[in-house]
């Protein structure tokens, strides 16, 4: 069956093309040929696939498509693609991950308008090569809440995943989720990387501890993936009650009473709400 994103007359439809995250060398010759043959281009943000273009000698009609883009601009866009080739694009890497696209692709298919997808670079991927820790299972989870109690509820929820974690970030936040990954994740092994496949391409491995007191005064510049290895096969500390009484008492003398709990409780395999009411009889018996 002939392959339509390669022949000289692809079919009407929607094209999911992946672009560089940094060297645009990597862009494929498959997703060069269809971003020729396009008569339409939605952009995340055309500025920036303006100088995709302008490498690679085109001039091709575009239009922004991005997150604040509604209902009739993806009805707009469906409209077209019964008799048109249009091409979606995000500013790097490949279109959905971390990106609105889906949106469009569920539109699309709704709509019976023919789908296909042109892989290639995602910094997601590239991270997990780079990081050297364990890539047979793994969650991409993008970007963390910028606020401190809903990133930390986010993490709570991946605490117990017996798998790799992959995530956007920022310089700025670096530092700050970092150490709220130590916290909710406990001090794993981690990989910070970022400007990938560019001049300056850096990975840095260590504790998640250890990362977040390098980035603490020194925020990067450029796009970050954070990699964060699973969590490990370590037996939880045995305790009598003498001891549990003294690992909260510690505990409550630089944390607040319910993180004193949940730090003692996974410490040694224990209940959190076992752990907390028994940390409240302490605290009220002074």
């Amino acid at each position: 069956m002939p392959d339509s994103t390669i022949s000289n007359s692809p079919l009407p439809g929607l094209y999911i093309v992946a672009t560089p995250i940094g060297n645009l060398g990597d862009i494929t010759a498959r997703a060069g040929a269809m971003l020729a043959r396009a008569d339409l281009i939605a952009a995340e943000d055309t500025r920036v696939t303006a100088k995709l273009l302008s490498h690679l000698g085109l001039r091709v009609q575009m239009t922004p498509y991005h997150d604040h883009s509604d209902e009739r601009t993806r009805a707009a866009l469906v409209a077209r693609m019964a008799n048109e080739v249009v091409v979606l694009v995000s500013d790097a890497g490949t279109p959905l991950i971390s990106d609105p696209g889906y949106k469009l692709v569920r539109d699309a298919r709704a709509a019976g308008r023919h789908v296909a997808t042109l892989p290639g670079p995602c910094a997601a991927i590239a991270a997990i090569t780079l990081s050297g820790l364990p890539s047979d299972r793994f969650l991409f989870a993008g970007f963390l809440p910028s606020k401190a109690k809903a990133r930390a509820d986010t993490l709570a929820e991946f605490a117990g995943l017996r798998a790799t974690l992959v995530f956007y970030e920022s310089g700025p936040r670096l530092a700050s989720a970092l150490a709220a990954m130590a916290e909710g994740l406990g001090d794993r092994e981690a990989a910070v990387a970022r400007e990938i496949s560019k001049m300056f391409e850096e990975c840095v491995t260590g504790t998640l501890t250890e990362l977040a007191a390098r980035y603490a005064d020194a925020p990067p510049k450029g796009e970050i993936v954070v990699v964060v290895g699973p969590p490990g096969d370590a037996v939880p500390e045995q305790a009598d009650d003498a001891t549990l009484d003294t690992a909260l008492r510690d505990a409550m003398a630089d944390k607040p009473v319910a993180q004193a709990a949940k730090a003692v409780a996974k410490r040694f395999g224990l209940d959190r709400h076992d752990i907390y009411a028994r940390a409240l009889t302490l605290k009220d018996a002074g």
